[in-house]
C-alpha cells in the first residue's frame, strides 16, 4: 500500500531525550525553541506555541474580544475545525463561496458577505496554497476587520513574498499528518505585541507569574516532549517542501491530458507547499470521484477525501443559530470532485509511476 501520508520524526530522538534527562516534560525551553524557530519561518515577532491547532484558532478569537452575534466570515470547503473553533469563541459563521483555482474563499465572494455584525476574515490556506491575500488583506483593511488566517495546512507558503501567517493572527495546526508535527500542536503568529501577550497568559490559566491571575484562562500550554518532535522539522523544511514540489510537479506531469481531470495549480506570486495534492474529478470523466477512489484503494494506493460536503452541510449544525449558511455553488462542487492523491516526501519515484499508472487505468 503506497500511504497518502507518511509520519518520520525520528530525527527527534536527541531532542526528546534532552527533554527526558532535563527533567522538565511539560511547558518549558524546548517550546521556547520551537517558538522562535517557527516565528523564523513565518516571518513575524511572535511565535506563541498552543496545543492543538484547532486551540490556536479559537485562542485567537478569543483575545479579539468579539460579543455575541459578532460574526466571522470563512471559508465553507475546509475541515470542520474552523467552524467548531468560531462556535466555541462565541462568535456567528458566515461563509463565501471559493474560487476552483486555489479551493480558497473568493474575495468578491467574501465583500459581498460584510455586514454590519461582521469582524473578523477567517481565509483557509487550504492544501499548502495561500488565499488571495493581495485583495482579502486590503478588504479587511478597508472594512476595519480583523485577520485570523486558519494556516493549518501552509507552513512556509507564501503570497508576493510574505508568508502565511504574517498578515494578521496565523493559525498552524502541528498535528500528526502535517508538513511539520509535534504529535498534537499548534502555534499562533503575529506581530502584535500586544496580542501576543494577551494570548501566552490566555494559553497559561490567565496566569502571568504563578497564581498572578490577570483573565480567565484555558490550559491550551504546549509540553516540551511535543515541542521536540518539531525542532528538527522545522530545521528540514526547506527540504521537505522541495520534495513535495518534486513529487507534485512528476504527479502533474504525469496526470495531463486525461479526460475529466484537472490537475493543481501553483498560482501566479504564490508558493505552494503541497500538504495535499489534490485533483477535481470532473463530470466528463470515465468514473466519478468515489469510483476512483474505490479503485486506487483496491490498486493499493492511497488516497482521501478532503472534504466531501461543505462544512455546514451536517445535521449537527443546521438549527445552529450560530451558522449562518449560504448559497455556494463553487465550494459544493469542488466537494464532490475533489481527491487527494500522495505526495509526501518518502514517496520513490516507482511509487509515483505507479500512483500514475494507476490513475490513468481507471480514467484512460
Amino acid at each position: 500500500m503506497i500511504p497518502i501520508t507518511v509520519v518520520d520524526v525520528a530525527d527527534a530522538e536527541p531532542y526528546v531525550l534532552e527533554v527526558l534527562r532535563s527533567g522538565v516534560i511539560a511547558q518549558g525551553p524546548m517550546v521556547k525553541r520551537l517558538e522562535d524557530a517557527f516565528a523564523q519561518v513565518a516571518g513575524t515577532k511572535h511565535a506563541v506555541a498552543v496545543n492543538n491547532g484547532t486551540t490556536a484558532l479559537v485562542a485567537s478569537l478569543q483575545v479579539l474580544d468579539l460579543q455575541p452575534g459578532d460574526e466571522v466570515i470563512t471559508s465553507p470547503f475546509t475541515f470542520v475545525a474552523t467552524l467548531n473553533a468560531i462556535l466555541e469563541a462565541g462568535a456567528t459563521a458566515r461563509f463565501a463561496d471559493i474560487r476552483t483555482d486555489d479551493f480558497c474563499v473568493d474575495p468578491d465572494a467574501v465583500a459581498a458577505q460584510i455586514g454590519p455584525r461582521t469582524k473578523v476574515l477567517m481565509p483557509v490556506h487550504l492544501y499548502g496554497q495561500t488565499a488571495d491575500m493581495g485583495k482579502l488583506a486590503p478588504l479587511a483593511a478597508e472594512h476595519g476587520l480583523a485577520l485570523v488566517e486558519d494556516s493549518a495546512q501552509a507552513v512556509g507558503a507564501s503570497f508576493d513574498g510574505r508568508q502565511a501567517g504574517s498578515y494578521g493572527l496565523g493559525c498552524f495546526s502541528l498535528y500528526a499528518t502535517k508538513n511539520v508535527t509535534t504529535a498534537e500542536g499548534g502555534m499562533i503568529t503575529t506581530d502584535d505585541d500586544e496580542l501576543a501577550d494577551r494570548l501566552r497568559v490566555l494559553r497559561n490559566q490567565g496566569m502571568r507569574a504563578r497564581y498572578q491571575y490577570e483573565v480567565a484562562g484555558h490550559n491550551y500550554r504546549l509540553t516540551d516532549l511535543h515541542a521536540a518532535l518539531g525542532i528538527p522539522q522545522l530545521e528540514k523544511l526547506p527540504a521537505l517542501t522541495e520534495a513535495r514540489s518534486r513529487n507534485a510537479e512528476a504527479l502533474t506531469a504525469g496526470l495531463s491530458g486525461i479526460a475529466g481531470l484537472t490537475t493543481p495549480q501553483v498560482l501566479a506570486g504564490r508558493t505552494h507547499v503541497w500538504h495535499q495534492y489534490t485533483v477535481l474529478v470532473g463530470d466528463d470523466a470515465k468514473v466519478d470521484r468515489d469510483e476512483l477512489a474505490a479503485k486506487l484503494t483496491e490498486k493499493g494506493i492511497g488516497n482521501g477525501t478532503y472534504y466531501p460536503k461543505v462544512v455546514f452541510d451536517y445535521d449537527c449544525y443546521r438549527e445552529l443559530p450560530g451558522v449562518i449558511a449560504s448559497e455556494v455553488p463553487n465550494a459544493t462542487k469542488v466537494a464532490a470532485q475533489a481527491l487527494s492523491l500522495p505526495v509526501h516526501p518518502k514517496l520513490t519515484t516507482d511509487e509515483l509511476d505507479t500512483i500514475i499508472g494507476a490513475v490513468r487505468e481507471v480514467l484512460a
